[in-house]
C-alpha cells in the first residue's frame, strides 16, 4: 500500500518520471552501500534482534510519511516548509527507508533456512515468496480504493500500523541456537565473503545474471504508476489492479515452484524465465489497453518470481551456513542495490525519449545479455 500511495504522491506533486525515478533512486540506493555491512553483521549478531530494530524503524519512518502527506494538504503557515519541500521530504524519508531495509534483507535471508530442515528449503522459499506477493495482491488493490477513500496520508499511516504485526510474528518465532561470527574483523569478514564466492562458479554466474535483472529489468516497477496515470489513464484503482495482476501472477509463480519441490535443469529454467520476464516488460511498457495490460503485468509476475526463486534457492543452497549471511548480503546487493541506478537511467533516458521506449530498451538488452550468458558460461547450463 505504501508502495502505490508513494509513487501517487510524488506523481501529484510532479507529474513526473523523471521524479519517480529519483524517489526509487533515493529509496534504494543505500542498498548498493550498506547491503554488504548488513550481511556481516548478520553473521555476527542475533538475527531476530536486527530485524526487531530495523522493522521498528520502518514503522516510525512509515509514520513520518503519513504526516507529511497529511500537512501537504493543509495550508496553515507553521507547515509551509513541509508544503513547499513534500518531494524531498519523500526523497529523505525513502532514502533512510532503505538503509533501514538494507541492514534487514540479509538477516531475513539467512533466517530462513534456520527455520526448516534443508530437505524443506525449497518450498519454505517459494512459500516465502508467495506471502511476500500475496502482498503484493492485497496490498495495491486496497491501496489504490484506500487512497479514494481515506486518501494517500491514510495509506502511509495504515503502513505503519502493520509493523505492530510484524513485530509480534518476530516475537513468537524459535529457532536452535546459532554459532556468531565474532572472532575477525568487519572488513576480514567482508574479504571471506566475496573469497568465498570466487571459489564457487555457479554462484558467481547467478550473481551476474541477478546484477543484470536488477539493473536493466526491475526498475520498470518504479515506472508502472506512470503507465496508469499517463499512458493508460487508469487513476489509482486502476493502478491497483495492474500492481495486483503482477502480485497474482507472482503468488502463482511461486506456487508452481513450491508444489514441484526439487527444480531440475534450473540453469535452463532461470533464462528461459528471465527472458520470458523481458518480453513481458517490453510488452507493458508500449501496451495502450488496460486489458492487455495487465495480462502483461500478469506474465511479468508469473515469469519474475520462477527466475527469482531459482536465483534464491540456487544461491541458497550452494551457500554454507558459516557464510551464508555474507552470501545472501552480495546477492542483496545485487538484487536491490543496482534498480536505483537502473531507475535513474531510465529516468534520464525518459527526458529524451518516451518512457516505454527507454524501458523496452533496456529489457531488450538484458534479455540479450542472459542469452549471451547462457552461451558462454558451462557453469549455468551443468546448473541442475
Amino acid at each position: 500500500m505504501q508502495n502505490v500511495a508513494q509513487g501517487w504522491f510524488v506523481l501529484l506533486l510532479t507529474n513526473s518520471a523523471f521524479w519517480l525515478g529519483v524517489i526509487g533512486f533515493a529509496g534504494s540506493i543505500p542498498y548498493l552501500f550498506i547491503s554488504l555491512l548488513g550481511g556481516v553483521v548478520a553473521d555476527r549478531v542475533d538475527k531476530r534482534r536486527l530485524l526487531m530494530v530495523t522493522q521498528s524503524v520502518m514503522m516510525v519512518l512509515a509514520f513520518l510519511l503519513a504526516g507529511v502527506a497529511f500537512f501537504h494538504a493543509r495550508s496553515y503557515a507553521w507547515v509551509r516548509l513541509i508544503h513547499l519541500n513534500s518531494v524531498w521530504w519523500v526523497a529523505a524519508i525513502a532514502f533512510f527507508n532503505g538503509v533501514a531495509l538494507s541492514m534487514n534483507s540479509p538477516s531475513y535471508q539467512a533466517l530462513v533456512p534456520k527455520l526448516v530442515k534443508r530437505e524443506d528449503l525449497t518450498n519454505a522459499i517459494a512459500l516465502n515468496s508467495a506471502q511476500f506477493n500475496m502482498s503484493r495482491i492485497l496490498g495495491p488493490s486496497l491501496g489504490g480504493y484506500a487512497m479514494a477513500l481515506i486518501g494517500v496520508a491514510g495509506n502511509f499511516f495504515l503502513n505503519g500500523v502493520s509493523f505492530l504485526a510484524v513485530l509480534w510474528a518476530l516475537a513468537q518465532i524459535r529457532y536452535p541456537e546459532e554459532k556468531l561470527s565474532r572472532h575477525e574483523s568487519v572488513w576480514a569478514s567482508l574479504r571471506g565473503g566475496f573469497a568465498y564466492l570466487r571459489s564457487e562458479r555457479q554462484m558467481r554466474v547467478l550473481l551476474s545474471m541477478t546484477a543484470v535483472v536488477s539493473f536493466l529489468g526491475i526498475p520498470y516497477i518504479t515506472f508502472i504508476p506512470y503507465f496508469a496515470k499517463v499512458q493508460l489513464n487508469v487513476g489509482e484503482s486502476g493502478l491497483g489492479w495492474l500492481l495486483a495482476c503482477s502480485g497474482l501472477g507472482a503468488v502463482l509463480g511461486a506456487v508452481t515452484v513450491a508444489a514441484r519441490g526439487v527444480i531440475r535443469h534450473r540453469g535452463v529454467v532461470v533464462t528461459c524465465a528471465g527472458i520470458a520476464f523481458f518480453a513481458a516488460i517490453i510488452g507493458f511498457s508500449n501496451s495502450h489497453r488496460f486489458a492487455l495490460s495487465e495480462c502483461l503485468a500478469f506474465c511479468e509476475g508469473y515469469s519474475g518470481i520462477l527466475m527469482i526463486s531459482c536465483f534464491n534457492v540456487s544461491i541458497q543452497h550452494l551457500a554454507s551456513d558459516e557464510m551464508r549471511g555474507r552470501v545472501m548480503s552480495i546477492y542483496t546487493t545485487s538484487f536491490l542495490g543496482l534498480p536505483p541506478l537502473g531507475a535513474l537511467l531510465a529516468g534520464e533516458l525518459s527526458r529524451s525519449i518516451p518512457t516505454g521506449h527507454a524501458l523496452s530498451f533496456m529489457a531488450a538488452t538484458a534479455a540479450v545479455a542472459f542469452l549471451g550468458i547462457f552461451a558462454l558460461s558451462r557453469p549455468l547450463r551443468e546448473l541442475d
